[in-house]
């Protein structure tokens, strides 16, 4: 049993290898391949990895490869988390738009475009590859933008298995279970529970929260109000949660409260961005230490906290007999009857060895609706638009956006997202020059 993880030399490695040495009797783990394109990195995550692994009695077998088709032959799972251009692009896609006057952020408004322009055609060539030389394997999508990447692939390759992965959904799911227990005074063991969530990537609500298969949501949401109340900076107001009756994704702070994100951004900097590249540039000084053999607490910091919990406990229910349910993005297939079976959504899913099934789900309010309607409708033009350099799809996709310019604005983002990306866009300036 083979994995390959496609950004091997990211900084969030060693919390993944945490998780592989966990659940390496579960998953039948036997070799462990880290591909990364800046073997410098690379070498110093890998050699941190390797002594985990040591320290851990050796479980199983690791790989460096700079070679993308070597490091995939024969995996039978894919956990992909690169990033297009690195941290650098990242903070030009945030900066982008704060220099129009817009939320500048890496997964959603103009920077998420911008990501997703430089990202979807590697994906798609990483995905083509993997249907010929690791046939059947599970790609596991932590890249980003996740739902957008991941629509991508159902769309163009699929024939490929894969599942879009969030951290969103589990550090979630752990606050309310912290939450219930204080609540109850039960213990709750984390196979236990199931957390009720519909929407899109960074745009999703939770509604549901099961213990051992009985449904506490409406015992568990006035304590959410309350805790909520107690917070001195509040990501929601506590009458739209009312009214709502949901716990709005993170992420949605972006969409309903627009005018705090710019004014937030107006104090840059420094951006997430800038921050992340210095505590990169930390954890990887931490990582060069030769007595490290675990994943240092200061990685907590670097975000996407517990996505190694969720990618391992994903690997290890899809080869299960039993399983587990996991907020995972994956396509509708009738899930939600009344929207399109091609949408892939952010929902909960059943996952074993016989598949990746999304669990039957009710539709979102109209007003929730809406939103989701207007994303999809952005990144399905999105994707054309990134295949083929295609700037009408490009500018209709701003239009899309919720978080987008106005129109008479429109061409001078996209003009502007465009050149300060031309070396990750060649197929929109080949295009230009014919």
């Amino acid at each position: 049993m083979k994995v390959c993880v496609i950004g091997g030399g990211s900084t969030y490695t060693p919390e993944l290898v945490s998780g592989f040495i966990k659940r390496a009797s579960a998953i039948g783990l036997t070799d462990l391949c880290l591909m990364d394109i800046d073997a410098e990195r690379l070498e110093i995550v890998g050699a941190l990895a390797k002594r985990m692994i040591e320290a851990a009695g050796s479980p199983f077998r690791l790989s460096l490869e700079t070679d993308r088709a070597k490091a995939m032959a024969g995996a039978s799972f894919i956990a992909s988390q690169y990033r297009i251009g690195h941290m650098e692009a990242r903070k030009n896609d945030e900066y982008l738009g704060r220099r129009h006057g817009l939320v500048g952020q890496e997964t959603t408004g103009v920077g998420g475009m911008a990501n997703a322009l430089r990202t979807v055609p590697v994906a798609l060539s990483l995905a083509r590859d993997a249907e010929r030389l690791a046939p059947g394997a599970l790609i596991v999508n932590f890249t980003n933008p996740s739902g957008l990447i991941t629509q991508a692939l159902s769309d163009k390759v699929p024939a490929v298995r894969l599942a879009g992965v969030c951290n969103v959904g589990i550090t979630t799911a752990m606050e309310l279970a912290r939450l219930y227990e204080k609540l109850s005074g039960v213990k709750v063991q984390p196979d236990s529970v199931i957390l009720e969530t519909l929407g899109l990537n960074h745009l999703s609500w939770h509604r549901g929260f099961y213990v051992d298969g009985m449904d506490c949501w409406r015992t568990l949401f006035p304590a959410i109000l309350d805790e909520l109340g107690k917070q001195k900076e509040k990501d929601f107001d506590r009458r739209t949660l009312e009214t709502l009756g949901m716990l709005p994704n993170y992420y949605l702070k972006y969409f309903y409260y627009k005018e705090r994100a710019l004014a937030e951004q107006s104090a840059w900097p420094p951006s997430r961005a800038e921050e992340v590249i210095k505590l990169e540039k930390e954890l990887l000084q931490l990582y060069k230490d030769p007595s490290l053999n675990s994943a240092p607490p200061e990685l907590m910091k670097r975000g996407g906290a517990y996505y190694s919990e969720l990618a391992s406990r994903l690997i290890a229910d899809s080869v299960s007999a039993q399983g587990g349910v996991h907020v995972v993005n994956v396509p509708n297939n009738g899930a939600v009857a009344s929207w399109p079976s091609d949408w892939v959504l952010e929902l909960s899913a059943r996952v074993d060895r016989d598949g990746i099934i999304p669990l039957p789900s009710k539709p979102l309010p109209p007003s929730q609706f809406a939103l989701v309607a207007a994303v999809k409708s952005y990144e399905k033009l999105t994707i054309e638009a990134a295949i083929h350099g295609d700037r009408k799809a490009a500018y209709e996709a701003l239009l899309a956006h919720p978080l987008g310019p106005d129109a008479d604005k429109a061409g001078a983002v996209l003009d502007d997202m465009l050149e300060s990306n031309k070396k990750f866009l060649p197929a929109f300036f080949d295009r230009a020059a014919l």
